[in-house]
């Protein structure tokens, strides 16, 4: 709990710093599900902050989804539920439009085709690691940090020509003999490619929020994905409550979930919802995100990031593979997100999203 007059921690305002105190408060069960927090106006005056400050802080929480409002009432510790779920089931929706329409920066992109050709020359016929060029793997570790909040070590990622190769990949890492629990409604492909690979598949109903814990409970698969922001077709995108119900079913049942964050970086609050990943500690979580839907459908570029405890298993198993994606590809991508180019992209497009809105 936050005691005293709040302290500037470094160059990081106030209201984040506020922010991350009670995040941490919710997620160690300080503050339990249902838990009223103080008016903005009492907690200002105890911890010496504006109302400003405090009023920041809340929206954060109430975009990841930690705290909902409640009219005349005020703010509680908890899950999505009445009106902020229709909002956030309207804000999740914004992402189906087709982003490679947004005013892409073709000539940034041309220069940095040219500037790989210039400085990479010879290196570029040399066919690329197994896991992916590390310039880009690197790039993209220092991404998600910036931008996802996780802490990801390079040697974890690996380079794929988008999601749908490395739902094979999956099954053949941790086998064909599991059940893959799969959310109902989904994108069709999921199953049809885990089945494809030899394994079955159970579709598990979904709630307003996400699949449904009677579900959860009486499922019998032991690998679990989702996609936890915008879930296809229906648009919905699970709270931090229903994402820790998700890391809790893995421990229950020594199993996996593969996270597909397809469209998290469109999310058009003041900050994305934490992965699935981080609120795991990176355990027990397979990551999948890819460019198709950040850049162009024809961008066919993805990664995966694995837990520390399933690499070994990968490189024995599956580090055989060779990278599907051109290095030329990788260097150019890796130049895009290293020089500001990618995220200040992704800006462009959630202010649009959040104009529409």
């Amino acid at each position: 709990m936050i005691s005293g007059k709040l302290k500037k921690q470094g160059v990081k305002p106030l209201y984040e710093t506020l922010y991350e105190e009670l995040k941490k408060d919710i997620i160690s069960g300080k503050r339990a599900l249902g838990d009223k927090l103080p008016s903005k106006r009492a907690l200002a005056e105890r911890i010496g902050v504006s109302v400003i400050t405090v009023d920041a802080a809340y929206r954060l929480l109430i975009d990841e989804g930690y705290v909902y409002s409640k009219e005349r009432s005020g703010f509680y510790v908890g899950g999505t539920t009445g009106e902020r779920a229709d909002k956030s089931r309207a804000a999740a929706l914004l992402p189906s439009t087709n982003v490679a329409e947004v005013d892409f920066r073709f000539s940034s992109l041309s220069k940095i085709m040219r500037k790989v050709i210039t400085e990479y020359d010879r290196v570029l016929l040399i066919k690329p690691p197994a896991f992916g060029c590390l310039e880009l793997r690197k790039a993209i570790s220092g991404y998600l940090y910036r931008y996802r909040g996780m802490d990801v070590d390079y040697e974890n990622i690996i380079i794929g020509s988008g999601s749908e190769y490395f739902y094979g990949m999956i099954v053949a890492l941790l086998g064909r003999n599991r059940i893959y629990g799969l959310e109902y409604p989904s994108y069709e492909k999921i199953s049809k490619v885990i089945e494809t690979s030899g394994a079955k598949c159970e579709f598990l109903k979904m709630g307003e929020n996400g699949i449904l814990a009677e579900e959860l409970k009486n499922s019998k698969a032991t690998v679990l994905h989702i996609t936890p922001f915008n879930s296809y077709p229906t648009g919905i995108t699970a709270d931090y409550i229903k994402r820790l119900e998700y890391v809790e079913w893995t421990k229950e049942r020594n199993g996996y979930i593969v996270e597909d964050d397809i469209d998290s970086e469109f999310a058009v609050g003041a900050k994305p919802v934490e992965t699935v990943y981080s609120l795991s500690g990176g355990k027990c979580v397979i990551y999948l995100n890819t460019f198709s839907r950040s850049i162009a459908p024809s961008m066919r570029m993805g990664y995966m990031v694995l837990p520390d405890e399933l690499l070994k298993e990968y490189k024995d198993k599956l580090g055989f593979y060779s990278c599907t994606v051109p290095a030329f590809d990788q260097y150019v991508m890796a130049e895009f997100i290293d020089g500001g180019l990618f995220e200040r992209h992704l800006n462009r497009i959630r202010r649009k999203l959040k104009e529409q809105n």
